[in-house]
């Protein structure tokens, strides 16, 4: 009786009931690696929920997620039920049908999982699946996410190694790289201290492994595994409810850089604790302004003297920031009209995000959840690599160049990785000679709330102009304008979730309390309009 969805998540749910869902996707993934002629990958994760929960996503061979049409696919091959017409067999010989499978391609498929109890069972039926089509499975043991994206992605590229010490190897020395490019790097070397919440997870591990290739790189790494999984710690955790995650505290940790990862190591959020004991998040949208102002100023040392994103040599360069309604008004304002950048919005998740960030020469994308990275165009890095090897002379137009290509081997271009990310967020603070509040102080947050309202059926909801307006039911789009219209700064959308019947409503303005009140609003409004379930919200 049960149906799964293949959303930006893969498969996520219940553990317990992932069985069948693992062998086929591993079946799946097979046939992508046959179709394709190159290694595709899997991972058993459900990133940020809940340890009881557990997820399959599959990995294409660029690194990045399922390519969109095979969604279709993914969800016939987990729903087939034999007694029924469509059988599993059927479904798969479907697939061989309209695809053509390369001939002398035996296949290759990348398997990982996260620290959850149930992954190992769930690994070992997603290798049956990946047996059962012939194709040869590689079990890389426990990593994180972006690590097996980035494995995937390195192995069609054809890197001579790709194992963790390859990814580390090569996240270190460009970390080291562009700290010996600071035009204001220090005689002596200074340590960065950062305290890390791990979520319990798999990253925590994974840090302390990197940090032994770093020595100005100094990690008091808690929440390592000792508690249960992502409850009260974690980036999602702590970028929802804006609060100190567990084994933390306001007074001991007071002025201290703080970092906070989720689950798999996708996504990550800084905070700190002011000395008059107030919290502060750095979310993913912070972290965006900073790498794009740092991209920019890299940009205007190769333009030299031209103007308007002209660079000798190349010509017109397109840097451009991603993001979706969910980033702070703030952050937008920032990006547009300080440093002047093209914003695209899309809808949300996050493989949207890096097919639009895609189209640039440096596309930056981020959530607001603390997933994204940076992406450079082909075209963009061989000019950059013929410019750093035509002249030996260290000028600035020249460490520009090294710098850029420095960042495009320390970022992660498959997939937004925690790791990669926070090594990006040291070296911007050092080049920037900063701390976190003045990282902070880039612009200030317009206040904002998240709510959910259970429907009886979140399909009965559309949107358009990337989630940012209802399209069905009319009524709901215009009860929303008009709440918005009593609200400074107000600010509010509302979108039905991709997994379970609720309705996520968004909602901002110009104090906290009126967030709330607006937030509110228009969660009755939802529930009245949109068929809502369960006890209804109260206006405030």
């Amino acid at each position: 009786g049960l149906r799964f969805s293949y959303g930006t998540s893969g498969f996520r749910t219940e553990a317990s009931v992932l069985g069948s869902v693992a062998f086929r996707a591993g079946v799946l993934a097979g046939l992508r690696s046959l179709v394709t002629g190159k290694a595709t990958g899997l991972v058993i994760t459900a990133s940020h929920n809940q340890a009881t929960d557990n997820g399959v996503k599959m990995v294409d061979p660029s690194g990045g997620m399922l390519a969109r049409n095979w969604e279709p696919f993914a969800e016939d091959i987990a729903n087939a039920v034999d007694v029924l017409e469509v059988k599993l067999s059927q479904v798969v010989e479907t697939i061989i049908k309209n695809e053509s499978v390369h001939e002398n391609w035996k296949g290759k498929v990348l398997i990982a999982r996260d620290t959850r109890p149930s992954g190992q069972a769930l690994v070992a039926a997603a290798v049956k699946g990946i047996e059962a089509m012939g194709v040869a499975p590689v079990n890389m043991g426990v990593l994180t996410t972006p690590q097996l994206h980035w494995m995937v992605r390195a192995t069609n590229k054809g890197e001579p190694q790709v194992n963790e010490l390859a990814y580390y190897t090569k996240l270190s020395e460009a970390f080291k790289l562009l700290l010996d490019l600071n035009p204001r790097k220090p005689a002596v070397p200074r340590c960065l201290d950062i305290v890390v919440d791990g979520a319990n997870g798999v990253g925590a591990r994974k840090l302390l492994d990197l940090q032994m290739l770093i020595e100005d790189l100094n990690l008091e790494v808690r929440n390592s595994g000792e508690g249960e999984l992502n409850h009260l710690v974690g980036a999602d955790f702590v970028q929802k409810e804006k609060v100190l995650p567990a084994g933390f505290a306001a007074s001991a940790d007071s002025d201290r850089r703080c970092v906070t990862v989720d689950g798999d190591a996708d996504r990550l959020a800084y905070f700190y604790v002011s000395g008059d004991g107030i919290f502060h998040l750095l979310d993913g949208d912070k972290i965006l302004s900073l790498f794009a102002r740092f991209l920019k100023q890299q940009l205007e040392a190769l333009m030299g003297s031209e103007k308007d994103c002209i660079i000798p040599g190349y010509g017109r360069v397109n840097l451009g920031a991603v993001q979706t309604a969910y980033a702070n008004g703030s952050s937008t304002k920032y990006l547009q009209e300080v440093l002047g950048l093209e914003v695209v919005l899309t809808p949300t998740g996050v493989k949207y995000l890096h097919e639009e960030a895609e189209k640039l020469d440096i596309g930056v994308y981020f959530e607001a959840n603390g997933h994204g990275t940076v992406l450079f165009s082909e075209r963009f890095l061989d000019f950059l690599r013929r410019e750093s090897a035509s002249s030996e002379i260290l000028n600035s137009r020249l460490r520009a160049c090294k710098r850029l290509l420095a960042v495009s081997e320390m970022v992660n271009q498959a997939i937004g990785d925690a790791i990669s990310g926070l090594l990006m967020v040291e070296v911007v603070l050092t080049y920037s000679a900063w701390d976190v509040r003045e990282w902070d102080a880039l612009y200030e947050d317009v206040p904002s709330r998240q709510l959910k309202v259970k429907v009886k059926d979140r399909t009965c909801i559309t949107t358009t102009n990337a989630e940012t307006k209802v399209s069905r039911p009319a009524e709901l789009q215009t009860a929303i304008d008009k709440e918005v219209e009593n609200f400074t700064k107000g600010r509010a959308f509302v979108r039905p979730s991709g997994t379970e019947d609720v309705v996520r409503v968004y909602a901002e303005a110009e104090t906290q309390e009126l967030a709330d009140e607006l937030a509110a609003n228009v969660a009755v409004a939802v529930y009245e309009l949109a068929g809502g379930v369960g006890p209804k919200p109260a206006k405030k």
